[in-house]
């Protein structure tokens, strides 16, 4: 077995149920991340979203965090969107990346080129977005909107803003 796909060998020391238990990431051993994409809402509180990581950290920047199962082929996180909160237009350049709606409901606007369009997005309805087309949200419900995340590798780059979108020129902390 590679080295890449260490976490799915059971370790000697643990037994069966133990084992398993390491790859279950329940909700209640969760929390928020409003931090993860901070440096966006501190160039405008419009960007305010958290993350909540389950399998690996995502495409946020998030360097580590040890609170999550290893991934493997995949991440997985819940992103909180809070009312009129906007996730900027971006673009992951190496992965597909999976929006599917837990609650809530939100515009998104997808973009390759000159082609632009945009969708509602509501309860339970999913979205796969292929890799170098941009993609942007805007909440415009009253209430907080939930989404799960999903980014097709352990690994993701991190995403690149249009040139002319003023985060762009912004440095990550």
């Amino acid at each position: 077995m590679s080295e890449q796909f260490a976490t799915w060998k059971k370790p000697d020391d643990l037994s069966f149920s133990d084992w398993i238990e390491s790859r279950i990431a329940r909700f209640k051993g969760r929390k928020y991340d409003w931090n993860a994409l901070k440096f966006q809402a501190d160039y405008d509180p419009k960007y305010r979203r958290a993350q909540m990581r389950y399998i690996g950290t995502g495409a946020t920047g998030v360097a580590n965090d040890t609170n999550t199962i290893p991934a493997e082929h995949f991440t997985f996180s819940t992103m909180v969107l809070p009312s009129k909160c906007e996730g900027p237009l971006h673009v992951h350049d190496d992965v597909e990346e999976v929006f599917f709606m837990l609650k809530g409901t939100i515009t998104l606007t997808l973009q390759d080129g000159e082609n632009t369009t945009e969708t509602i997005l509501e309860e339970r309805d999913v979205v796969s977005i292929p890799p170098n087309i941009y993609r942007g949200l805007f909440n415009h419900g009253e209430e907080e909107a939930l989404m799960c995340v999903m980014l097709g590798t352990p690994k993701p780059n991190i995403p690149t803003y249009p040139a002319d979108h003023p985060l762009s020129k912004v440095k990550r902390n």
